[in-house]
């Protein structure tokens, strides 16, 4: 019998984390983000798909991570940090991740004032409960796509992440990448603010654009 979205979020309460730490789960890990009912409440929440063709607002080189397939959380279709292009805001997060469910409607302000200029994609990461992430992304009024790592594969490879969530990757135009660990953002002009700080770029100036 399947749960709804809402109960399912529940049960992810109970584990809930004030601070989170980035641990990979210790037990055998097997996490599907990609079933019919989570494609299902994906779509039934607005957020987007993972369509790397429309990731891409400006035409920057590809992104210097790793080139490993992760599932859409709630996508029929995975695809790989590899294929994002600069300039892009990587937000990593995960559903019992107290400060993550703080700084997601700051990011998604962010993505509605910016996203026409910079690439905002989430990954869902080291989360067990894809059910849980999308009815969080959906309280939170998240419209943005994220990729799904439940199982820590990305700590597999030699891309050098933060300790902790929540944390930002920022990627420049020509595909290099700022790894700052940081959180708890609570308005999208502190996005803006570490754009200009990691990209060099003013998202400010309209004329620019």
């Amino acid at each position: 019998m399947r749960l709804p979205a809402a109960a399912v979020a529940l049960v992810a309460a109970g584990v809930l984390l004030t601070g989170c730490d980035s641990v990979a789960p210790a037990f055998a890990c097997k996490v599907d983000a990609t079933t019919p009912e989570l494609i299902e409440d994906r779509a039934a929440a607005g957020i987007a798909d993972c369509d790397p063709a429309t990731w891409s607002v400006a035409d920057g080189a590809a992104a210097q991570l790793p080139d490993l397939e992760l599932d859409c959380l709630g996508g029929a279709d995975g695809a790989a940090l590899s294929q994002v292009r600069g300039p892009a805001v990587l937000n990593f997060w995960a559903s019992n991740c107290g400060p993550c469910r703080k700084e997601m409607p700051a990011l998604q302000e962010f993505y509605e004032a910016y996203g026409d200029r910079i690439t905002v994609l989430g990954v869902n990461w080291l989360d067990t409960y894809p059910g849980a992430a999308i009815d969080l992304a959906r309280q939170s009024g998240v419209t943005y796509p994220s990729l799904a790592d439940g199982c820590g594969d990305l700590q597999e490879t030699d891309a050098e992440l933060g300790v902790g969530l929540p944390f930002f990757l920022f990627v420049a135009e020509d595909g290099t990448v700022s790894r700052p660990h940081t959180g708890g953002v609570t308005s999208p002009d502190e996005i803006v603010a570490m754009v200009a700080d990691y990209l060099d770029l003013d998202l400010t100036d309209r004329a620019a654009s």
